[in-house]
Formats: structure tokens, sequence, C-alpha cells
């Protein structure tokens, strides 16, 4: 991936934004020497929220199974509701 230090994306915002949009690209955002933050395609994105959507389901279920619940009452007592 490359990365494009955020002055250059400035001012070749357009052809940058072409680059993710209809080539795939991803790429990388710099700022001194340092990466700071990604354009990905919007198809990239969604994957990668549906695997978060994903995980956050798989997490529920597994907390669903745990044992040790508290019961609603005492946790509010517990935090002062």
């Amino acid at each position: 991936m490359p990365t494009v230090s955020t002055t250059k994306v400035r001012e070749e915002l357009s052809e940058t934004l072409n680059r993710v949009a209809y080539a795939g690209e991803r790429i990388i955002l710099g700022r001194r020497g340092k990466a700071i933050a990604a354009l990905v395609p919007v198809e990239d994105l969604e994957i990668l929220e549906a695997l978060e959507d994903r995980l956050d389901v798989e997490a529920a279920k597994k907390a669903l199974k745990e044992k040790g619940s508290i019961p609603w009452t005492k946790l509010k007592k517990k935090l002062g509701l």
C-alpha cells in the first residue's frame, strides 16, 4: 500500500480519490513520516463493517451463554441508578 503525505493529498485530492474509488487502490495517509489514516474503497469498508458486526454478534452470543450474570436490579443498585 502506498503512503501519501497529507500535503500531497490536499494538492491532488480529486486524483487520489479516483485512485481509491475507481482503481480500488488503498492509500495510507502520512504526516511527518507517520501513518495517520487510510483511504479505502467503499467496498472494503463494507467488508470491514460486516466483519465487525459478525464479531459483535459472536461476542454477544458468548456473553449470553456465560454463567454468573447479575440481575438488573442489583446492577442498578451497584451503579447507583
